[in-house]
C-alpha cells in the first residue's frame, strides 16, 4: 500500500508541478515566506493556513483539510449528508442533456435558498479509510455526496472506469493502488488537474490525456454545487434533470462524455 508522505511533502510536489516558488504561494495566500517554508519542513497546518492555502494552491479547501488528514470543519462539508440518495443521478441525467439543459440546471441550484444546517455531515464509513491515495480520494467524493454505490453510478457514466460499489472500498482501504487510468477519472470528477493528483498520488503518466470533455467537466461542477443542497433540493432537482431527457430517460449510457 502506498502511503502519503505528510502533508508538507506533498505540498512541495504540488509546488513543483507547477513551477511555483514559496514567495509567490505566501503571496498568494497573503502568508509569510516562513509560514509556507514551516509546512514544507513538516509542520502541522492549522485550520487558517489551510483556507489561505487553498485559493492560493487553486483547491477547494476542503480537499486541502483531507490532504491533511485533518478534521474538516462544518462549514466545509456538504450540508445534507441524506442527499447522496440523489447526487448521483443529478449528475448522471445532467451528462445526457446538451449543454443548455445542463447550464439550467446549475443556475436551478445556484438559485435555491439556503437552508439550515439540521446535523453535522457524517459520511457512513463501511470500512476504514486507509491514509493512502485511494483512501484520500475516496473521502474527497464522500465530501461530494457519493457514497460507493453513487461512485460506480457516477464514474461509470461520467468516465471509463466501470467498478462495481465494493471496488471503491477496496481503493479506499489501500488495497488497490491507483492507476493513471483511475487518477485521470477521479481527478476529472473531482474537477481537479489531472497533473495535480498524479503528482499527489506518486502515479507516473506517461502519456497525459486529453482535456476533459465538457460533459465531464460541467458533472464536476455540479458534483461540487449538489453540496449546498438539502435532501429534499437534491431529489428536486433530480426529478427535474430526469424529466428534461424526455424519451430518453429510461437508462443511462456508459462512459458519455466525448462518445
Amino acid at each position: 500500500m502506498t502511503e502519503f508522505p505528510g502533508f508538507g511533502s506533498m505540498l512541495a510536489r504540488l509546488l513543483d508541478h507547477g513551477e511555483l516558488g514559496v514567495q509567490e504561494l505566501a503571496d498568494r495566500a497573503g502568508l509569510t515566506p516562513d509560514e509556507v517554508r514551516a509546512v514544507l519542513a513538516g509542520e502541522t497546518p492549522g485550520e487558517g493556513l489551510l483556507r489561505r492555502l487553498a485559493p492560493g494552491l487553486g483547491f477547494h479547501a476542503v480537499d486541502l483539510f483531507i490532504l491533511a488528514g485533518l478534521v474538516v470543519p462544518e462549514d466545509l462539508a456538504p450540508l445534507d449528508a441524506a442527499a447522496e440518495r440523489w447526487v448521483p443521478y443529478v449528475v448522471m441525467d445532467a451528462v445526457h442533456l446538451p449543454a443548455p439543459g445542463r447550464h439550467e440546471l446549475l443556475q436551478l441550484m445556484c438559485s435555491l435558498p439556503q437552508e439550515e444546517r439540521l446535523s453535522g455531515f457524517a459520511p457512513k464509513r463501511l470500512a476504514p479509510l486507509a491514509d493512502s491515495p485511494g483512501g484520500q480520494v475516496i473521502r474527497m467524493l464522500q465530501y461530494r455526496n457519493l457514497n460507493w454505490m453513487g461512485m460506480a453510478k457516477t464514474l461509470a457514466v461520467v468516465t471509463p472506469t466501470y467498478l462495481s460499489a465494493a471496488m471503491y472500498g477496496v481503493i479506499a482501504s489501500g488495497r488497490k493502488e491507483l492507476t493513471p487510468r483511475l487518477v485521470t477519472d477521479f481527478a476529472t470528477l473531482l474537477g481537479i488537474d489531472i497533473r495535480e493528483v498524479a503528482a499527489l498520488a506518486g502515479v507516473v503518466l506517461r502519456e497525459l490525456p486529453p482535456p476533459p470533455a465538457p460533459e465531464a467537466v460541467d458533472a464536476a461542477t455540479l458534483l461540487w454545487e449538489a453540496r449546498r443542497l438539502s435532501a429534499a433540493q437534491a431529489r428536486h432537482v433530480a426529478d427535474l434533470a430526469r424529466s428534461m431527457r424526455g424519451d430518453s430517460r429510461d437508462g443511462y449510457l456508459v462512459n458519455l462524455p466525448g462518445t
